[in-house]
């Protein structure tokens, strides 16, 4: 990947009002660019906290994400990527670090899917699902 690459994502992704946390890579040299503010740690240098400032929390979703894919799902068409990181954000939002048991979350779970159908494709007309 090179920096070209990198900061198109940023732009098409992330919210020009983010404060974006990065490593101290020379991709991300040009981000505050587009972003409201943008800091780093050099890891480096063995800096892996400033202040407010640390990639920690990323580390830890994409962590997670990485092991999920490898052990569970082991694939994952482009198309669909998308519905397997909100799989992952909702999990990492509703865990029991942040005090939700697995009551709570199957209630959150099923309030998001109130008054959603939940198909992988739209039936035909006059199909019975």
């Amino acid at each position: 990947m090179n920096k070209g690459t990198v900061l198109d994502i940023i732009t098409e992704n992330v919210s020009a009002n983010a404060a974006l946390m990065t490593d101290e890579s020379a991709l991300y040299v040009d981000a505050h660019h587009f972003v409201s503010t943008h800091d780093s740690v050099n890891h480096s240098a063995d800096e892996y906290v400033k202040g407010d400032i640390h990639t920690n929390t990323i580390e830890g979703y994409f962590s997670v994400f990485k092991r999920g894919m490898k052990g569970v799902y082991q694939h994952c068409a482009p198309q669909h990527l998308q519905r397997y990181l909100n799989e992952f954000d909702f999990r990492y939002s509703n865990r029991i670090a942040l005090g939700i048991d697995d009551t709570m979350r199957t209630a959150r779970a099923i309030k998001g899917a109130e008054g959603k159908r939940l198909t992988y494709r739209q039936p035909r007309l006059g199909t019975v699902v």
